[in-house]
């Protein structure tokens, strides 16, 4: 690239962040996971991302970066961010002799039980072969943009890299789903009623507070869990029987997957060396509300949890009204501040002109 012209552009990518519905708990190697996981992808919680890229004088292996969060300057992001950008150099050698002037900000706040590295890392990934493809030529097909885009996200946070499919993301290598990998997520929406294309997610915010345990700590917490061999199976299972339900549209079915699925993940949190509890009790008054509510009312109405104390309820689009007006008269409360955030699943990130 040295002997070219000087070079110079611009892009900018919203990716979604995505909600887990079986969960990926523990992971070997670079950010590869001990378990499948499938999750779906999220319409108004997302983040944009934006890039300005020049040449500059003098290549060097330190990445040269100006970063704003939400128009401010975050020293402790744009450092997470420049250890990022020299892990992926192998990929995308060209950042050596650039400057890149990155904005990013979320359409929800932080702390909110809506996973922010996964929308923030999708996108960031997204930006990165956007580049690839302007400055190389590479990347033209859209299939093989989404997957490096998976698996760019991936190193940056393993989640991330389901957000770059529309409505539903797998991830993990299975036997029995064709093209799965450790390497990359995969879109398995193709096969699945309708239904779930319009799927809508509350989310409760039982508590804003930085959780006491990161998900990266508890990953590695999963290292001596007694559980953890069995818990792997599980998950695994339960990928193949979610993907048969979504099939069939048995919303039943497809509940008891996602609910057994948040309750195992707290379990193993409760089970690690040193065990530690992220549920508040009123995550647990709202859990039984909702079971309370789906027996005497017959509707679909399911939760799930990520690894924090807020809840995400899960709830086809034709009971909407329905179950709005339950979680306003019984919910709202027991929310911090009142506050619940109303998403749906979505169509995937979007490239801005």
């Amino acid at each position: 690239m040295s002997n070219q012209q000087p070079i110079k552009g611009f892009t900018s990518w919203k990716s979604p962040s995505n909600i887990a519905l079986v969960k990926y708990w523990g992971k070997f190697g670079n950010q590869m996971p001990k378990n499948a996981s499938v999750s779906f992808t999220l319409d108004h919680a997302f983040t944009q991302t934006s890039i300005a890229y020049s040449s500059r004088p003098n290549a060097s292996d330190e990445i040269s970066i100006h970063f704003l969060f939400e128009g401010q300057e975050n020293p402790s992001f744009q450092k997470k961010i420049q250890v990022f950008l020299i892990s992926a150099l192998h990929e995308f050698p060209f950042l050596k002799e650039l400057h890149l002037d990155i904005k990013s900000e979320n359409s929800f706040p932080h702390s909110t039980g809506i996973a922010s590295s996964a929308s923030s890392m999708s996108a960031l990934a997204l930006c990165l072969c956007q580049m690839k493809r302007e400055i190389t030529g590479e990347l033209l097909n859209e299939d093989d943009f989404l997957r490096k885009a998976s698996i760019i996200a991936r190193l940056g946070s393993g989640s991330a890299c389901r957000s770059v499919f529309p409505y539903l993301g797998l991830w993990g290598e299975l036997t029995q789903v064709e093209n799965s990998s450790n390497e990359y997520a995969i879109p398995v929406y193709q096969e699945v009623a309708p239904v779930f294309k319009t799927f809508r997610d509350s989310i409760l915010i039982i508590s804003a507070t930085e959780k006491s345990v990161s998900s990266r700590a508890g990953h590695s917490l999963m290292e001596g869990n007694p559980y953890a061999e069995a818990r792997y199976q599980q998950a695994n299972q339960h990928v193949i029987e979610i993907l048969d339900a979504m099939r069939l549209g048995d919303l039943e079915k497809w509940g008891n997957i996602v609910e057994k699925e948040a309750l195992t993940l707290h379990a193993l949190m409760m089970a690690s060396e040193p065990p530690y509890i992220l549920m508040h009790p009123n995550t647990l008054e709202v859990i039984n509300k909702i079971r309370t509510f789906r027996q005497e009312n017959n509707v679909p109405v399911y939760f799930t949890l990520d690894a924090g104390p807020n809840v995400h309820i899960l709830y086809p689009h034709n009971v909407k009204d329905m179950v709005t007006h339950f979680i306003e008269e019984e919910l709202v409360y027991l929310c911090e501040n009142g506050r619940v955030i109303h998403d749906n699943v979505g169509k995937g990130p979007r490239k801005i002109s």
